[in-house]
């Protein structure tokens, strides 16, 4: 199957799960994960009229930033070490993967050296995986407070990886209770036009993160096929 072939039907698929779950589609954005794969088939993606691209690594995004159109969001959706922050800080558009209160730090420091409000997400490990990274569910809301009092950022909500399954709906309750933690965090706050996105769901699984509220999908080889 051809990289279009494949784009237009998660669109189609994405369409399929709002109408179940009655939202808007306009409420969910595709997020293409290009890591690994060549400047050509990225452009194939962005002909087709997608914006958002993710990659994993800092170095994939310093390589292919230059080339390709200046209207692409690029998303930070690997785990991030600090001392690569200052390369990609003014380059993205958002940073899903911030587990931790000394990367927060060095995000906020690096943004308000390039003069940058920076959006990010906090990762949660929801599913307690220990070969995952990501803050434990407790935790979430205090890095979440902590993030969201430093110049330069603007937490926007919450990211989690859910395990590798053949049946997506093994991992409905890690949507569910990410979903939780945002309602949670919005009904503690002062502001009622609090910004809370999920990125949740990849390849496997984003039709039934969709029907539990994700905002953000990343969908590789759903797309780009095997790497």
């Amino acid at each position: 199957m051809s990289i279009i072939y494949n784009y237009t039907k998660v669109k189609e698929n994405i369409e399929k799960s709002c109408i179940r779950a009655k939202r808007d589609v306009s409420d969910v954005t595709l997020i293409a994960v290009s890591k690994t794969k060549p400047v050509s088939d990225i452009q194939q993606v962005y002909d087709a009229g997608c914006r958002d691209f993710g990659e994993n690594k800092v170095q994939e995004i310093m390589d292919k930033y230059p080339r390709l159109p200046d209207d692409i969001r690029w998303h930070m959706i690997g785990h991030l070490q600090t001392n690569k922050v200052k390369y990609i800080i003014d380059k993205v558009y958002m940073i899903h993967s911030v587990d931790s209160t000394r990367l927060a730090d060095t995000i906020s420091k690096e943004a308000v050296k390039k003069g940058v409000t920076v959006k990010i997400l906090i990762e949660v490990n929801v599913a307690a995986e220990e070969s995952k990274f990501g803050t434990g569910l407790k935790e979430a809301a205090e890095l979440y407070d902590y993030a969201a009092a430093l110049p330069g950022i603007e937490v926007c909500g919450f990211m989690t990886i859910a395990p590798y399954t053949v049946d997506a709906e093994q991992n409905r309750q890690y949507f569910v209770d990410l979903k939780r933690l945002s309602v949670d965090i919005i009904q503690q706050s002062n502001h009622n036009s609090i910004c809370m996105e999920l990125s949740m769901g990849m390849t496997g699984d984003y039709c039934v993160a969709i029907e539990e509220g994700a905002t953000f999908v990343r969908v590789g080889t759903g797309i780009f096929g095997e790497r």
